[in-house]
């Protein structure tokens, strides 16, 4: 039996948008790793005030290219230039469609001659594996697909763990470690560091806005890794993050994780729509929120409105690069921090115990996303504006927060009008409850919130908005 592909699918229901906005497919989890290992709270905290170990070996897909066209095909994806990207470098790779709209975002490692990882979610390494399946280029390709959301008691099995090691007291814990200071590399570089008598490769990272490692080696040494930098952490207020706090780091350092893939449309994306099964993340993932639209193309974004017009680089060929030649100097909506106002957020909670009355949309917490991809509308006298993308509890800033993206003319301080909940009552998502909608005040703010990640970011894309 042959199996269906995204363009079958999408032809047998017709509409797009109501498809994925009713998806079935439920939250989007981070499996395997537990949900707290103490309390999210304190979680929050650590990577502010000690240090935390983030298990990121679970959530991410990964894609191993090897081969002499290994970086042909890279650079004929990505909107990224690759002039200058030597063994041992690692940068933020971003596709986009024929029309230059983001497919994803990924981490790039160059690890050997010929040799590259990209480590992200499913969108991107989807693409990149149609285009080195089937483009001709001279490539070997190994898939390693993120850990089941719901394992059901069976084994969990990857090729590598990934750790990443963050927080003001980052650094001391890892020359612990190490058993002495470790090189001062740059941001995103990669060197070796001994753990435990072994040589474990290192990307010099920072999420929390202070220096610190992302880490990674055979599987199979996970536990053993882990558990040394366990103990030697244990003197300087280290604490494991569980999967509930995890993602809401993003939400002070400034990074949208899941804007819709730009491939339902589009002729020249066929191919591509019908080498992906009706399976695939992108036939079973799920549209969330206020803003609602019978053009799935409205919720397209490009490089600029994510923050990633520092990366567009016109010095080579790639695919949608027509595209943003033709909207480079046309002004654009830009990205920022939406901090919503204490009292709204209190109405959503009060109507819990209201039993005269619909309730709000429940805002979970610490992270408040309820689809795979979130568009809730930011209105200013009625227009809307700007779009809330990725929304959460920061106990760190005591706070709601959520990143988006608005208008050109939208300053900072201004404050607008999100919309929060599903017109009608919701939609059939498992994840959404009968509710009626609230209006939220939000202040715009900048990008990073966390004023230490915007300091120590200060060089780079997390603050450039415009190339």
């Amino acid at each position: 039996m042959t199996k269906q592909s995204l363009e079958q699918k999408l032809n047998a229901t017709g509409n797009t948008v109501d498809m994925l906005r009713n998806s079935q497919i439920g939250a989007y989890i981070y499996p395997v790793v537990p949900p707290e290992f103490s309390n999210w709270r304190d979680e929050q905290r650590a990577w502010r005030e000690t240090a935390v170990l983030f298990d990121q070996s679970h959530h991410m897909a990964e894609l191993m290219i090897e081969g002499p066209d290994a970086l042909k095909l890279i650079s004929h994806l990505g909107i990224n230039s690759f002039a200058n990207f030597p063994v041992n470098r690692a940068k933020q790779f971003v596709p986009v469609s024929h029309s230059g709209h983001v497919i994803g975002d990924v981490i790039l490692f160059h690890l050997a001659e010929s040799q590259y990882l990209i480590v992200g979610r499913a969108p991107t390494i989807n693409w990149v594996e149609f285009h080195g399946q089937t483009s001709g280029y001279d490539v070997k390709l190994d898939r390693d697909d993120r850990s089941p959301s719901r394992p059901g008691g069976k084994p969990v099995v990857r090729r590598r763990y990934r750790y990443q090691i963050q927080g003001p007291n980052a650094w001391k814990i890892l020359e612990k470690v190490n058993g002495g200071p470790l090189a001062d590399v740059k941001f995103f570089n990669m060197d070796t560091m001994n753990i435990g008598g072994r040589r474990v490769r290192t990307l010099r990272h920072g999420m929390s806005g202070a220096p610190g490692l992302e880490i990674f080696g055979p599987y199979e040494e996970g536990d053993e890794i882990r558990n040394v930098i366990l103990e030697a952490g244990e003197e300087f207020g280290l604490r494991q993050v569980g999967a509930r706090a995890y993602a809401t780091n993003t939400l002070e350092s400034g990074w949208i994780p899941s804007p819709l893939p730009a491939v339902y449309t589009d002729e020249r994306m066929k191919p591509f729509r019908e080498w992906l099964g009706a399976d695939s993340y992108e036939a079973t993932g799920s549209i969330g929120g206020s803003f609602v639209s019978d053009n799935i193309e409205d919720y397209y974004l490009t490089p600029y409105e994510l923050g990633y017009g520092p990366f567009v680089k016109f010095d080579h060929d790639f695919i949608g690069r027509a595209a943003l030649e033709k909207i480079a100097d046309k002004p654009h909506r830009r990205k920022v921090t939406f901090a919503w106002n204490q009292d709204d957020v209190a109405k959503v909670f009060q109507s819990l115990f209201d039993p005269s009355a619909d309730n709000y949309k429940y805002i979970d917490l610490p992270l408040s996303n309820y689809a795979s991809s979130n568009y809730d509308m930011v209105v200013k006298n009625g227009r809307t504006i700007g779009l809330s993308m990725f929304s959460g509890y920061s106990h760190n800033e005591r706070t709601m927060l959520s990143l988006g993206t608005v208008e050109p003319d939208v300053e900072v301080g201004d404050v607008l009008t999100l919309v929060w909940g599903e017109p009608d009552g919701g939609t059939r998502k498992t994840t959404v409850e009968r509710h009626r909608q609230l209006e939220i005040r939000v202040k715009v703010a900048p990008v990073p919130y966390a004023r230490d990640a915007r300091e120590a970011y200060a060089d780079s894309w997390r603050t450039r908005q415009t190339a």
